[in-house]
């Protein structure tokens, strides 16, 4: 059991309020009762918190936030995990977008640090992420997600994308399909190289020729110019294998277009399960991302920064989970390894 600032005021014959003084320097404490206080305080084996100080002490009371993109939904979904956790301890969030441009992500990250926040939570718009050295001379505690730079030694909590994609390619491979198109944003990102060679580690080892893979670009328009433009080539896939949302939707509007039905023509896979994903006809098979934990542990993470910023920085791996249903199906005449059907696959919070 923990010790508190009411075990340690009992024992040294104190007001709580007292020990708070002693450890937040927030009033002055007689030497003699300070004293009384840390040698109570050792004999227990308190330690203060560190972080719920920082943060009480901060002339602004917010979190600050960068995304690459506000309409992106996987993004939304993650800062409204973040905020969830920040409130509970009383802060706000304030967020910016960096619109996927190094400019924009610099100038608007010096406009979240004008307000002095007490912690920061950054989605790289690049692998280099240029605009770090900003963070660095504030000296402002911050956590790096989702997408992590070059060289980066600092706190950050993503997913295993090769993982993710292994799972997302046995899945196909067992249903029969070795005709698959992966349809990724842009490799100009670590996290869609890392999907990428997991799906391809799937082919190498069935020795099965790597799927065929279009860069569909960060938005739905984009995913549709050039999802047409496949199509419109020679050598229709079995499969569609998307690796973002603007990807998904960018096929399912190409197939549309083009009389496909899904599974009966072609089978589709998506990247992060959004509610919509169940509701359209028919659900959709997906690669679920944990927006919860990932959250929960960014301000796990940024907390913990916060508390103890000489500490090195730590990196988080959750698992993703492949949820199973009636968009993916063997292709004409060939018969899915047993189980694969209907299967649903369930990952441990943390990757191994």
């Amino acid at each position: 059991m923990s010790v508190s600032i009411k075990d340690v005021a009992r024992k040294a014959g104190v007001s709580p309020g007292t020990v708070s003084n002693v450890f937040s320097g927030n009033r002055a404490v007689r030497p003699d009762l300070a004293s009384r206080v840390r040698s109570a305080a050792t004999m227990l084996g308190y330690e203060p918190d560190r972080a719920a100080s920082y943060l009480r002490g901060r002339k602004a009371r917010v979190i600050a936030a960068l995304v690459p993109d506000l309409n992106n939904p996987f993004f939304t979904g993650l800062l409204a995990a973040v905020e969830s956790q920040a409130r509970s301890e009383g802060l706000n969030i304030i967020v910016a977008s960096s619109n996927g441009d190094q400019a924009e992500e610099k100038a608007n990250l010096a406009a979240l640090l004008a307000w002095r926040p007490a912690g920061l939570v950054v989605i790289p718009s690049h692998d280099e992420f240029a605009a770090r050295t900003l963070i660095s001379r504030a000296g402002v505690p911050f956590v790096v997600a989702d997408r992590v730079p070059a060289h980066f030694a600092g706190d950050a909590v993503t997913v295993d994308n090769v993982d993710a994609g292994r799972q997302a390619a046995e899945h196909l491979v067992n249903l029969g399909h070795t005709k698959v198109v992966v349809a990724a944003s842009t490799l100009r990102l670590q996290n869609i190289r890392e999907r990428c060679e997991g799906i391809e580690s799937v082919f190498v080892s069935r020795g099965l020729t790597a799927p065929t893979l279009i860069e569909a670009g960060l938005d739905f328009d984009t995913a549709t110019e050039r999802l047409a433009e496949f199509m419109q080539g020679a050598g229709r896939p079995t499969a569609f294998l998307a690796l973002t949302n603007f990807g998904t939707l960018g096929i399912l509007a190409t197939l549309q277009k083009w009389g496909l039905r899904v599974p009966q023509d072609i089978s589709v896979l998506g990247f992060d399960d959004y509610s919509w994903m169940k509701a359209v006809v028919p659900p959709l098979t997906a690669i679920r991302q944990p927006v919860a934990d990932m959250g929960a542990e960014i301000w796990r993470r940024l907390r913990a920064r916060i508390g103890h910023g000489d500490e090195l920085g730590a990196r988080v791996k959750l698992r993703c989970e492949l949820v199973v249903r009636a968009s993916t199906s063997p292709p004409p005449t060939v018969k899915p390894e047993k189980g694969e059907v209907g299967r649903k696959r369930m990952g441990s919070k943390k990757a191994a």
